[in-house]
């Protein structure tokens, strides 16, 4: 059994060898060429004073050069800082300067804005990816042609930070999550468990490594010697392409990527036939999406649930299981899940009724990094964890997500779920996705506006969208108004960000 991320690459090299590891439009790599590039990095970094402990920021979209990085530092006993690829020169510089990096590695179109960074933080250096830097940084391929001799990997205790992942900040300034090695072994492994990953699994992802549920994919394939192929961008016909040519078995992705690859020309001609499987998570996805799904890929689609503060996955259906449509499956082995009392966290309550959604486990995260006011927050001390969803349970234990606690609309008095409405919107014969905000109302507070993109060559009227969801809803969840848009504000992963939608009314 691994005991932390330190240990995966040589593990993988060895046991799988010269099998190809990776697929990026740049290169194919093997398990034991990613252990020999992540050997490399290791001794260049310790030669520039990188040691156990220490914090090194990932900062680039998805390619090769990120997966060496990771299990390079992890080779050290360092701890990674993976970055999303959106946040700005600005935020950046605060996540490095609150966690104290002591070292960036990052692609070259996010490492230029970073100059003089050590100026103001404890990073010593900036290394970017490729055989050029700008002036004041390292180059990573010069720093790979160093072969710096590869430190002996250090004993790490499981329980120790393996991780810090900082937060969207939504609703603040962000927040890192500590995600101790254990979490994110664990995490990997029952997902695997779950799903019955193998050596024969071929994945195809444009999930950010840097998102836990890009990293529960990444991390997967070295543990069971699958092979990936890693997307830096989605496209929905590259990936339908890729899924045909690599003969994928596994493709794996947030909602807004399905409802694009069913709208794409090339999705009736193209042999999908390989797939065993396909994953969803990161917001929930209508049924009848769902359905369209398993009809045109020919496969079973399984939706799932985590967040970055349990290092990945928290439920999922197994895949021999009952696969029920609507719900995020039953927990992750080793771990629980309660539906909590909103007055009394300690509580659960019966099946069907609707409350916040809570897990404890090994997955839960140490903390939030200094931020002991906001840990205390979200963690009690019995280890359970808030979450901010609102779901409910049903009699076997399966988790029906109704929507983000900060998401809902309140409206005179009334509560409303945007997922509720969503998944009717989906119903609609001309909506291609669709997502649901709040805007202000001098006498009910808030009222439900739909944002909805019709499919190709499709129309609909306002009047017609409205309607539609009056047959189904009752006239408090109603949209009161509907704004047709060419696409919707998403985040790195693809996840709808509902408190966008009101900059599509500018």
């Amino acid at each position: 059994m691994i005991e932390h991320l330190g240990q995966i690459s040589a593990r993988a090299a060895a046991q799988f060898g010269t099998k190809t590891a990776l697929i990026t439009d740049e290169k194919r790599v093997t398990f034991t060429e990613i252990d020999r590039l992540a050997c490399q990095l290791a001794g260049g970094l310790a030669s520039m004073g990188v040691g156990k402990g220490d914090i090194v920021t990932l900062y680039s979209a998805n390619c090769w050069e990120w997966v060496v990085s990771y299990y390079g530092v992890t080779k050290l006993g360092a701890v990674i800082n993976p970055i999303n690829v959106m946040l700005t020169p600005e935020e950046v510089r605060y996540v490095v300067q609150d966690c104290g990096a002591k070292m960036i590695i990052a692609s070259p179109e996010k490492g230029a804005p970073l100059a003089g960074i050590e100026n103001d933080s404890d990073v010593k250096s900036v290394i970017v990816f490729g055989d050029e830097a700008p002036e004041g940084m390292m180059s990573f391929d010069a720093l790979l042609a160093a072969d710096h001799p590869c430190p002996e990997v250090p004993d790490v205790d499981p329980e120790s930070l393996s991780t810090i992942c900082y937060t969207s900040g939504t609703t603040g300034r962000p927040k890192g999550a500590m995600q101790s090695h254990r979490a994110v072994i664990l995490n990997t492994s029952m997902t695997a468990q779950m799903h019955l990953r193998t050596a024969d699994d071929v994945v195809v992802s444009a999930l950010p490594c840097p998102h836990v549920y890009g990293n529960v994919v990444m991390n997967s394939v070295f543990f069971l010697g699958g092979t990936l192929n890693l997307h830096a961008l989605f496209d929905p016909g590259a990936a339908l392409a890729a899924i045909a040519e690599y003969k994928a078995t596994l493709f794996e992705g947030v909602p807004t990527m399905y409802m694009y690859m069913l709208e794409h020309p090339d999705l009736p001609t193209t042999d999908l036939s390989s797939l065993r499987c396909c994953t969803v998570g990161g917001q929930t996805m209508p049924t009848a999406k769902m359905e369209a799904v398993e009809e045109s890929f020919g496969c079973p689609l399984i939706e799932l649930w985590g967040m970055t503060e349990i290092a990945g996955l928290g439920s999922t259906h197994p895949i021999y299981g009952p696969n029920k449509m609507g719900s995020i499956g039953v927990a992750l082995p080793y771990c629980e899940l309660r539906i909590a009392d909103n007055e009394n966290y300690q509580k659960a309550l019966p099946h069907g009724e609707v409350g916040e959604l809570m897990v404890r486990g090994p997955i839960v995260m140490i903390g939030y990094f200094n931020d002991p006011e906001r840990t205390a927050e979200a963690l009690e001390d019995d280890g359970w964890l808030h979450t901010g969803d609102l779901a409910k349970m049903d009699s076997d234990g399966c988790v029906y997500v109704v929507d983000r606690k900060k998401d809902m609309i309140l409206t005179a008095g009334y509560n409303v779920y945007p997922a509720e409405i969503e998944r009717v919107l989906a119903q609609h014969p001309a909506v291609a996705i669709s997502a649901v905000g709040p805007v202000p109302d001098e006498q009910k507070g808030e009222i439900a506006k739909a944002y909805v993109v019709l499919k190709d060559g499709a129309n609909a009227e306002a009047d017609e969208i409205i309607a539609f969801c009056r047959e189904t809803l009752a006239a408090y969840k109603v949209p009161r108004a509907v704004r047709f848009v060419d696409d919707l504000p998403k985040t790195s992963t693809g996840k709808i960000m509902r408190r966008e939608l009101k900059t599509l009314d500018v």
